[in-house]
């Protein structure tokens, strides 16, 4: 199914390889290095998962994850011509994770609606790993996992993996239900992970505040039109 096509019917779709194997190597090493030097006030670890905000400005390899064209053609399709980035932040998920809830990134009709979610795999998402699972077409209903399940970490009936190879992008509607798998394996599972909102609408992050200005200095046009610097 073709990319537009598919955020409007299921709510949700997966572009493979959006970076070459030489890219994605180097982007790899990055991310772990990024991560070890974070400022703890940056890092927030969970019973699952370890996450480490603003990778807008933690080097250059990063930089094209977050313009990628499909990427911003699903914004306007979903949000329209005028939004912007509102987080951008590595996320681990431990080895041997028990599966996540489901949510939704904002209720449908809310004050925040609509928003854009995105997942770069920096290792390969299967079925062992905790790769994130998606229900099809609840990007359209007003109810959410907490209205309609006792067990909010339990399988649902339809639900689909997003298994894909490392170096590819998740987008969706972030109205979709949605979260993570077990992890099964004795490795933990990399991605680096966002979200768009209108123009007007609340950022999770303060990117302008935070900017170094070598990280100013290098941005493209796109990646400083979605940052608002333009």
């Amino acid at each position: 199914m073709e990319p537009a096509r598919a955020l409007a019917e299921q709510g949700f779709v997966v572009i493979e390889r959006v970076v070459s194997a030489i890219v994605l190597a180097r982007l790899a090493a990055s991310f772990d290095a990024a991560v070890a030097a974070a400022p703890p006030e940056d890092i927030r670890v969970g019973t699952s998962t370890t996450r480490v905000t603003d990778f807008v400005n933690r080097g250059p390899d990063f930089d094209a994850i977050y313009v990628v064209p499909q990427l911003l053609e699903a914004c306007r399709q979903i949000i329209g011509q005028h939004f912007k980035l509102s987080s951008f932040h590595a996320r681990t998920l431990c080895p041997h994770a028990p599966a996540g809830d489901w949510h939704v990134g904002v209720q449908r009709g809310s004050k925040d609606f609509p928003l854009v979610g995105f997942i770069f795999m920096v290792d390969a998402f299967t079925a062992d790993n905790g790769a994130t699972r998606l229900v099809p077409g609840t990007h359209k209903w007003r109810r959410t996992p907490e209205d309609s399940m006792q067990d909010t970490t339990a399988d649902y009936g339809g639900q689909e993996l997003a298994c894909a190879p490392a170096g590819s992008l998740l987008i969706f509607n972030a109205s979709t239900w949605h979260g993570h798998t077990a992890n099964r394996t004795d490795h933990p599972r990399r991605s680096l992970q966002g979200a768009f909102v209108p123009l007007t609408g609340q950022a999770e992050t303060d990117f302008t505040a935070r900017m170094t200005a070598a990280t100013r200095k290098r941005l493209g046009p796109a990646a400083q039109f979605v940052l608002g610097l333009r």
